[in-house]
């Protein structure tokens, strides 16, 4: 999947440019009015605060307390999941783009990314969102099971998800994507609520958003907002693409990963012949640069080289069934019996070249 490089104006308050496409996303106490939402003509897609972590466990347990929590908590899961579908319903009834979005919590993965689809039950043009609020594996999820969220989501229904977070946990993805190979190559759905981030942005991964999150409950309040969508509250979140309604509605819903950015040093160019530049009308062809190894990979190869080096310490085996002294008798008969002769070395050829020690080197000079 190859998202068309952001023009330089996409990261300068885009959203006053009235081409650009603009998506909602809410969760269960974002009041809607759908019929003013309706309205506003830039508003192409729906997103929605599906699952939260893991769902409330099965069975309630413990005390009278304990008990009245896990049933407030499952009544507050099945409304929430009532209301995600009937905003489904009426959202695509008024032509909008649905979309889902899970919020990461700590551990457990897999579960995370089963009660994610049982809860959003989403359609082959649903989109699919991943919000990791913060690099902190304390409060939220860890990038290390991020990855493994994403690859469970693709394995269920074969498509991967789009990745939520804000500038600073975007950059260190971007600065070890050899690490993360996954959210690294996952369409970005960034935060941030200044509007210019230019210099912010990790370009160095990602060559452009499929969406910004500009406005939101942080820098939208009653005298003052980037932009107002008719029938939400001020904290409602709002998005912008770069790209109009059609383009967004063709790439839609995201399924698929990134191109792989080529690595800096593959700019590199091969090394041209003197004659071949005089002539002129030459195609430059540039190095291509493998990834750096893996962790495993290093320990794999340290490991073969540690056997090779240990091996080639070991002694001559003389025959486990000898004594002792005969062991030494042996090992001292298997040495040469004399040294070379003089002439013997002034016979040996020097490469003049080579700069090895050899076993004749050692004699006087």
């Amino acid at each position: 999947m190859a998202l068309a490089p952001a023009q330089a104006s996409d990261f300068s308050a885009p959203w006053k440019n009235a081409d650009r496409a603009l998506v909602i996303d809410a969760y269960e106490y974002n009041p809607i009015d759908w019929a003013e939402l309706a309205t506003d003509k830039r508003i192409v897609g729906f997103i929605n605060k599906a699952s939260d972590g893991m769902p409330p466990a099965y069975f309630c347990f413990g005390d009278e307390t304990a008990t009245r929590l896990c049933k407030a908590l499952w009544k507050r899961h099945a409304v929430a999941q009532e209301l995600f579908q009937t905003r489904k319903v009426v959202a695509k009834a008024l032509g909008l783009k649905w979309g889902a979005y899970h919020l990461a919590r700590p551990g457990n993965p897999v579960g995370q990314a089963n009660n994610f689809i049982n809860f959003a039950k989403p359609g082959p043009d649903d989109l699919l969102a991943l919000d990791i609020e913060d690099d902190d594996p304390t409060k939220w999820m860890s990038l290390e099971d991020a990855e493994e969220f994403v690859r469970h989501v693709h394995r269920r229904i074969g498509r991967f998800p789009v990745l939520y977070t804000n500038g600073k946990t975007a950059k260190h993805i971007a600065d070890n994507k050899y690490k993360y190979r996954l959210l690294s190559r996952l369409p970005l759905w960034y935060a941030r609520y200044k509007p210019d981030i230019g210099v912010h942005f990790p370009m160095g991964n990602w060559q452009g958003y499929a969406l910004w999150q500009f406005s939101a409950k942080a820098n939208c309040g009653r005298f003052r907002c980037p932009y107002r969508v008719a029938g939400t509250p001020n904290d409602i979140d709002v998005n912008v693409a770069p790209m109009d309604a059609a383009a967004l509605r063709a790439q839609w819903p995201f399924g698929g990963l990134i191109d792989a950015q080529p690595d800096y040093l593959a700019s590199i160019p091969l090394p041209l012949s003197r004659a071949a530049g005089l002539a002129g009308n030459v195609t430059l062809t540039y190095a291509t640069v493998a990834p750096p190894p893996s962790f495993t990979e290093m320990v794999a190869m340290f490991s073969a080289g540690w056997s090779k080096f240990r091996g080639s310490l070991q002694m001559p085996a003389v025959g486990t069934a000898l004594r002792l002294p005969r062991r030494i008798a042996d090992y001292l008969g298997w040495l040469p019996k004399e040294k070379p002769s003089a002439s013997a070395v002034e016979a040996v050829p020097t490469d003049p070249v080579s700069t090895a020690s050899t076993e004749f080197d050692r004699s006087p000079r």
